[in-house]
């Protein structure tokens, strides 16, 4: 039995496609919340399974208001090119996370970065952000928080 709960959002959003898209793979992940941030979509035509109607989804006004109302003891984990990143293959992920994906056009800000674990997908290219938070979903789900 897997032990703790995760959600994943996306701060600052820009496409919309690929906020449904993020939405829809986090059900599909079993992730118990969804959220985003400065949301800058209006739809989610790609989100064909409407996940907000069975996970629920929070937007929030910015990454403060994120963070003052995350569940308690949900370690926060950005998603991010980042130098002093850790790989995801060596990760280990924690029993209760948050999954933040920064924006297409942009990068999460390196302070929120250096607060929290920052992991990256060694990859030869950048992957889109819905592709970014897939792999970091099978990733969490192939080596599965158990029970002590």
């Amino acid at each position: 039995m897997s032990r703790g709960y995760f959600g994943i959002g996306i701060v600052s959003g820009k496409f919309d496609s690929n906020a449904g898209q993020l939405l829809r793979t986090g059900m599909c992940f079993g992730s118990d919340f969804l959220f985003s941030t400065n949301a800058r979509y209006s739809r989610q035509p790609t989100n064909v399974s409407c996940a907000e109607r069975h996970v629920p989804f929070y937007e929030y006004k910015d990454i403060e208001d994120m963070l003052s109302h995350r569940p308690y003891g949900c370690c926060p984990v950005c998603i991010e090119l980042k130098p002093w990143a850790t790989n995801l293959r060596t990760f280990t992920h924690p029993e209760r996370a948050m999954y933040i994906l920064g924006q297409e056009d942009g990068s999460l800000p390196d302070d929120l970065c250096l607060m929290f674990p920052t992991i990256y997908i060694d990859t030869a290219y950048c992957l889109n952000v819905c592709v970014a938070g897939s792999v970091v979903l099978y990733d969490r789900m192939i080596k599965e928080v158990k029970d002590a």
